[in-house]
């Protein structure tokens, strides 16, 4: 029987040995303590679109620390993943370890806040209308698969016009109407800011301005608020954006508007600052931080304008999205001014079909 019970002994050493042979790598190295369901990610974020703004906006979230999970998708699958894995292999140098991507959008599950910037360019001799109808048919397709995957999250839309693709976002997602944010002016305000702050010989987040309204053509300047360290400049220069002001202030917010077009002109796109514009606000998100920016937000009822428009004004961003928005005291001018901005989108986005 001592015999007996010996061999068996032996045997089963024998098979621990070859067991543990045959084990992996991870097995012999990691003991699991919890075998349950993975916890989803806290603080995910979604890029849509992985053109050079879509890439900036992904590269600047990631550099600011800012989530424990990054998606992208794209319908370019090649450019997608050859994105996705270039990303990855900078992991070492990053706080976000994980980055994914697909085409399907079930890789977008459980994010907080989902950055869109597909869309089209505009054509030579395509009018505006026929652009924004060109990416609305894109953004049928998105919108839906974006809140079919997350729908407790908050979508910030950086695709242009960006206005008017915020409204038609709101309407085809069904979220309520402060979970819908457009990128607005944030970045107009930084160029107008930056301008400004330069010709002062300051930095830019020690000059105080606003440009609110459409990010386009029809943005309104509120000279009206510009201040450095509370010393508002039109007390200075009563004339300070208009046409009798000799210092000619009112060249820096027509250079606001034209930025773009020569940034365009030099590099053939603009990237950087939206990307860090959009980071900026998805900070305010995500830590909760109520902090204040100009970003497109729905406008009925406020300042006299009875439709149903996006547009820029002072919000309070949260983790819950727009909490609030701040009444500003502005001129008649600039409230005649953004009631011009609110026509113009509304000329746009009244004839839009299947919205």
């Amino acid at each position: 029987m001592l015999i007996t019970w010996w061999y068996l002994y032996l045997a089963a050493r024998s098979i621990a040995k070859q067991s543990l042979k045959m084990a992996s790598i991870l097995q012999k190295l990691i003991t699991p303590m919890f075998s349950g369901p993975k916890e989803p990610p806290r603080n995910k974020v979604t890029v849509v679109g992985v053109g050079q703004v879509g890439m900036a906006c992904a590269i600047s979230i990631l550099l600011r620390e800012l989530v424990d999970e990054l998606a992208l998708v794209d319908v370019m699958e090649d450019k997608l993943k050859g994105e996705m894995m270039d990303l990855q292999h900078g992991s070492l140098f990053l706080k976000t370890p994980k980055i994914v991507a697909d085409k399907d959008y079930s890789v977008t599950a459980n994010s907080r806040i989902v950055v869109v910037t597909a869309g089209v360019r505009q054509q030579e001799g395509e009018s505006r209308l026929n652009l924004v109808q060109r990416n609305v048919n894109i953004f049928k397709h998105i919108v839906p698969q974006i809140v079919k995957y997350s729908p407790n999250c908050i979508i910030i839309v950086v695709s242009n016009p960006v206005d008017v693709l915020t409204y038609v976002t709101w309407k085809l997602s069904g979220l309520p109407m402060h979970r819908v944010i457009g990128s607005g002016t944030n970045l107009d305000s930084a160029r107008f800011r930056f301008l400004i702050a330069d010709k002062l010989g300051i930095h830019p987040s020690s000059f105080n301005g606003w440009i609110l309204g459409e990010h386009g053509d029809t943005s309104v300047p509120v000279w009206s608020g510009t201040n450095v360290a509370g010393v508002n400049l039109q007390t200075l220069n009563p004339d300070i954006g208009t046409d009798d002001d000799s210092e000619n202030w009112k060249e820096t917010h027509k250079m606001v508007v034209e930025s773009a077009y020569e940034v365009i002109k030099l590099k053939g796109y603009t990237n950087w600052a939206i990307g860090l514009s959009v980071a900026d606000l998805t900070e305010s998100l995500i830590k909760n931080m109520n902090r204040i920016h100009p970003v497109s937000t729905m406008v009925k009822g406020m300042y006299g304008i009875g439709e149903e428009v996006y547009l820029s004004l002072p919000c309070v961003l949260n983790n819950g999205g727009v909490a609030s928005v701040v009444n500003m005291t502005l001129t008649e001018s600039e409230v005649a001014q953004l009631q011009g901005s609110a026509s113009t989108l509304w000329d746009i986005q009244r004839d839009l079909k299947d919205v």
